[in-house]
């Protein structure tokens, strides 16, 4: 299943998030959280989070500086579940903190994970990615040939 489509939400008083019904499927057999490189939040199920993990990560030495910093942050920020009853997943203090989530969030399908963003500094990628459109497809028009 591909994830599109951007929706907005509000986390409960639990620190809950209710996942998009069209994504809950794709999540059945549980999910990762973690941190993504922007501010963001990476929501991945759990069999491609692992697949994501051995493609870019495994493949660089233990013993490189940089793949043990990688490795460190993924793992360290990574939080592992279900979705309860309701769809919903629980985002940790710590998570909701890095990405700047208070209450107001955007959840991103990016194809295949999604990502969580506080909803205004999303506003504000959004808004310069439909400046950047035209620019970055014609700077990777020639990357899938």
């Amino acid at each position: 299943m591909a994830f599109r489509g951007q929706h907005e939400h509000s986390l409960d008083s639990k620190d809950r998030l209710t996942v998009p019904r069209k994504f809950r499927a794709a999540l059945d057999d549980g999910y990762v959280l973690a941190k993504g490189p922007d501010a963001c939040l990476w929501l991945h199920a759990t069999k491609d989070f692992d697949a994501m993990e051995e493609r870019y990560v495994a493949p660089h030495s233990p013993f490189g500086a940089e793949a043990r910093r990688l490795r460190r942050v993924l793992s360290a920020s990574a939080d592992e579940g279900d979705l309860d009853a309701a769809g919903r997943i629980r985002i940790p203090a710590d998570l909701k903190e890095k990405a700047g989530i208070d209450s107001a969030c955007t959840v991103v399908g990016t194809g295949t994970y999604i990502e969580i963003w506080n909803s205004e500094a999303w506003a504000r990628i959004d808004e310069e990615l439909d400046g950047e459109y035209q620019e970055i497809s014609e700077n990777l028009a020639g990357g899938g040939e």
